[in-house]
Order: C-alpha cells, then structure tokens, then sequence
C-alpha cells in the first residue's frame, strides 16, 4: 500500500480522504494483489464503509474508465465479496419498503423468488445435468431458464425507474456498473438458452455459463438489497416513489407481483391533472388536452430531446413498442441507453449537432414486430440545432398490405 495508507494510524480522516484510502485500497486489488491481503487492508483502514462511500468510489472508478468487460466483471465480483459484512447498518426509524406494494418491498419478493429459482431448482437441475446430460436434463434446464428470462422485467425496472432517480441527486455509480453487469447477465442467459436449444454436447460451455449465471445473479441480488435500495431509500422522496410504483405496471414484475397497492403516509400529488390552457401555433390553436390525445393517438411512438441531450417528451400511445416511463423525462438519453450502446447514440447526436447529417434510419426484428427506428435533427428557422426526434413504428402490419382498397370495411 502507499504511505499515505502505511500512516494512516491513530489519524481521523474526512470523507474525501477516505475515499482516497479506498480508491487505494481497490486499485492494489485491480492491480492483481491478492484479495484476502485487500480485505485484511480494508478491515485494517477502513473497517466498516457507507453507502454512500460506495456510491462514489464507484463512480471514480467509473470516470477512469478503459477497462475490459471481463476485467469489470472479475472486479465487481471482488468489489461485493468485499464489502459483505463491512456495509455499516441502516438506522432509519421509518421503512416504508416493509410496506407490501412499496416499490422495493416488491423489487425483493422478486429477489426471494430468483433467489429461490436459481439455488433450489437451477443448481439442482444443473447437478443432474452435470451427471448425465441426456434430453430430459437437458429440457429441465430449458424450462429453468425461460423462467429466469422474467429477471429481465425486474432488471428493467431497476434501470429506467431507480437509476434515473439516482442521477437526479448525483449518484451515478450504480448506472454504469450495475447496468453493465444486467447486461452480462441477460447476455449469458440467452446465450446458454441457444446452446441448450441446439445442444449438441456443449456440456463444458453450459456448465461454466450457468454457474457464472447463479453466481452473479445471487451476488446481484446482495448488491441491490445492501447498497443499491438504501442508496434509493436513503434519497428519494415519498413523491418520487409513488411515481416509481405507478410506472412499474408498465414495465411488469419478474416471478411475482406486488402483494397490494401501495398507500403512502400522505397523499401523492394529482399526476392526472392536465392545464386547460390554450397553446396558439402557426395552424391552429389545441389545448394541452387536445394537443396530448393527439400526440398519444399517432400510429407511432415518439420522444423528443433538446441540444443538451436531456429527454424532454414521449408520447403515450395504447400501445408502445420499447417501454418508455416518466422517470427518464429531464435525464440524459446517453442515460437512457445500455453502455455498451451509447457510443451508437454519441456519434448519431455528434453528427445531426455538426450539421453532418439531418436524419438516420434503423430497422429491426423485436419480437413479433418489425420496427422501423427514424432519428430526424430538430432545427430551427435560422438552421440551428435544437434536438432530435424519435420516431419509432411496427411496420410489419403495412409490409403485409396487398392491392387496394377504396371502399370502408
């Protein structure tokens, strides 16, 4: 360690300075020095660590940035096995997540249920597997994994209605380590389920992916429950949660559902009251209702951002194609994207703010649908960059049209 950890002794240390110690602390450990000789440093210097401490040694190490995925993923296994036991206690009196319906009391019903699914069903499967690897083992393995497919639902929850909360008061390290994490594990979920679908004696490569698999979704679960949900709960307000618990039936529940409807202390705020003022345009005058019916009832979704890349609006038609929640309106859609895509979404808003380019097409297969994704640069009259428009719609129900028709059903 370097003498500024070697001095430390018999000294008390502010909060930044502690970071420094634990920034220390970690680097020895990316650097390859052996994990019980950093946890016998860390109990040594450190001894019990804060949420919030977490929170921004993550985010230090974030900024730093460089580092490979499988290097992020050994780390962030070390960084948790770590931390286990070193977390100092939460001390609140009030704790609303104990009330059933309450956001995170229903994130950690689906914890007990992923945990149950992956230790007592998953792992006993995979053992089988491990034994004689003949279609009946291999069948239950398929059934395991299409249940855990649901963590999905749990993970997108997490990413579009706690993150963008987070951020709003300056906690960015879970965004961009956890997320990534979320990605790996959906990665080898699908990719395991591929090779189980087509198996052709892959037994090593199943075997390791859904050991990794087990492991990382019990370690995702500790970190959710020890850092990431009392970062949450130690922030946001009574407001923000109820917006949370009334956009996650958007999104749906992984494995379970909520066991009620949540009722705060005091009443939410009216979310449904909308201005009966007038809005007064070059053809015509709409009010704010007409004028958001008429967005909502367009055939397609679009969302809208300003020069600064901060999501301004989506619209709320019956039937979006991507989930789009409240929360990320006033976020940043570099925030709103995985990281490994955002690089896609950078050099996209870098060419429409240059001038470069004024619209960009996409098309995909996503589900049952064939979506067709329009990205257009929103200029002014004097040709100055002012955002950029997304425009996304199922074109599979017009690629099927054939021949005419002129006259009403």
């Amino acid at each position: 360690m370097s003498e500024f950890i070697n001095n430390r002794e018999q000294q008390t240390y502010k909060n930044t300075e502690r970071i420094e110690i634990l920034k220390e602390i970690f680097r020895d450990l990316h650097n390859g020095r052996n994990l019980n000789e950093v946890k016998a440093h860390f109990d040594a210097f450190i001894g019990k660590v804060t949420i919030e401490e977490i929170a921004q040694l993550q985010l230090e190490f974030v900024n730093e940035g460089g580092m490979p995925a499988d290097e992020l993923q050994r780390l962030y296994t070390q960084h948790t096995d770590i931390f286990k036991g070193r977390i100092e206690e939460d001390n609140r009196e009030k704790r609303p997540e104990e009330q059933p319906g309450h956001p995170i009391h229903t994130f950690m019903l689906e914890n007990r249920e992923l945990d149950k699914l992956v230790k007592t069903q998953l792992q006993v499967h995979l053992w089988q597997f491990e034994e004689e690897d003949h279609a009946e083992n291999v069948f239950k393995l398929l059934e395991d994994i299409n249940l855990l497919l649901d963590i999905d639902k749990h993970f997108n929850r997490k990413e579009h209605l706690i993150f963008p909360y987070l951020e709003n008061y300056g906690i960015y390290g879970p965004t961009n380590n956890m997320w990534r994490i979320d990605d790996f594990i959906r990665d080898a979920i699908k990719e395991v389920r591929q090779t189980l679908l087509h198996y052709n004696g892959e037994k090593k490569v199943v075997l390791e992916k859904l050991n990794w698999v087990i492991e990382e979704v019990t370690a995702m679960i500790y970190r959710e429950e020890n850092i990431l949900f009392p970062m949450a709960l130690a922030n946001f307000t009574e407001d923000e949660w109820v917006k949370i618990a009334h956009e996650s039936d958007e999104i749906g529940f992984c494995l379970t559902e909520p066991e009620a409807v949540w009722k705060p202390e005091r009443k939410a705020l009216d979310e449904n009251a909308i201005s009966e003022g007038y809005i007064k345009m070059e053809t015509g005058i709409l009010s704010l209702k007409q004028l958001e019916l008429l967005l909502n009832h367009l055939p397609v979704d679009i969302t809208l951002i300003d020069h600064e890349d901060v999501v301004r609006y989506f619209s709320h038609g019956k039937e979006r194609i991507f989930a789009r929640t409240k929360a990320i309106i006033g976020r940043t859609v570099q925030n709103c994207h995985p990281p490994r895509s955002v690089h896609v979404v950078e050099d996209l808003l870098a060419d429409f703010k240059s001038g470069k380019k004024d619209s960009e097409d996409f098309w995909i297969k996503f589900r049952d649908k064939y979506v067709y994704i329009r990205y257009f640069a929103v200029r002014d009259e004097d040709g100055k960059y002012v955002g950029t428009l997304e425009f996304t719609q199922n074109i599979a129900p017009i690629q099927a049209i054939e021949g005419e028709k002129r006259i009403l059903s």
